[in-house]
């Protein structure tokens, strides 16, 4: 498979994915049907609100359930191999936006596992995508939705 076709994702993430394709497959399923058996007996389907919303909520759980069977095809475990002079996915790192004193530090995870608001940032991501390949001492630019940013890379863990 090609590098980039990878979804990269944690043991927790990948574990995340199961729970949910599990709870999506079995209960989210079995809550659909029993909506839509209710709503079919209320007759007329053609102007029948609930049948119409029913259905479309099995669309978007069955549209959910494949999206997430892709991920599993395509997951690629982030390894713990311990440092690297490099940041790479699974990379913690801390950096500097050149400028300023204040020190972030960012664990580059899969893009089903980004969360920005605590330090996990996609390697899809602009600046996620920017520190792949740097060393420490390096400088990167993103460039972001709110402009170019650079960054001086301070430490790799």
């Amino acid at each position: 498979m090609n590098e980039e076709n990878y979804i990269y994702l944690t043991e927790e993430g990948l574990e995340k994915i199961k729970e949910e394709l599990e709870q999506l497959k079995t209960a989210r399923r079995e809550e659909i049907s029993i909506k839509l058996e209710k709503a079919i007996q209320q007759g007329d389907l053609k102007e029948n609100a609930d049948y119409h919303a029913a259905k479309e909520e099995q669309g978007f759980n069955e549209m959910r359930i494949r999206d997430l069977e892709d991920s599993l095809r395509r997951a690629k475990i982030i390894q713990e191999v311990g440092p690297t002079d490099t940041v790479r996915v699974g990379s913690t790192v801390t950096v500097c936006e050149v400028g300023y004193d204040e020190e972030e530090t960012y664990y580059i995870v899969g893009a089903h596992e980004a969360d920005p608001a605590n330090g996990r940032i996609s390697n899809e991501s602009p600046i996620g995508s920017a520190l792949l390949g740097a060393k420490v001492g390096h400088q990167v630019t993103a460039l972001t939705p709110g402009g170019t940013i650079t960054f001086e890379i301070k430490s790799i863990a």
